[in-house]
């Protein structure tokens, strides 16, 4: 949900209704990060993906993961937090299997 300042209800970016593997789709969200553009970034961990939102966008694009559960590179075990350094660096903290990752994002 987003809150605006001032409001009295809030606005849903995202949320997980029948938890299909859809880009609209967000179940299990436990992380975020919202950039000075707006552009909210969230943890999916329930579809090991991390996702990106703009503001007004009916739908999300998978920025990392998504490429099913397990170790490899770009594959998550229920990823469970995100955070970005000053130079645009992602860190995802992987819950179950025991790491941090670093993706550079163009």
């Amino acid at each position: 949900m987003q809150w605006n300042k001032g409001a009295k209800e809030g606005i849903i970016v995202a949320e997980c209704q029948d938890w299909e593997n859809a880009t609209t789709q967000l179940c299990g969200s436990t992380g975020l990060f919202v950039d000075t553009l707006g552009t909210l970034y969230a943890a999916d961990s329930f579809h090991g993906r991390i996702m990106s939102f703009t503001q007004g966008a009916q739908q999300g694009t998978v920025i990392v993961g998504g490429n099913g559960e397990g170790a490899g590179a770009n594959q998550f075990n229920y990823p469970t937090g995100l955070s970005f350094d000053r130079h645009g660096n992602l860190y995802v903290v992987d819950q179950s299997n025991h790491r941090v990752q670093r993706f550079s994002i163009e």
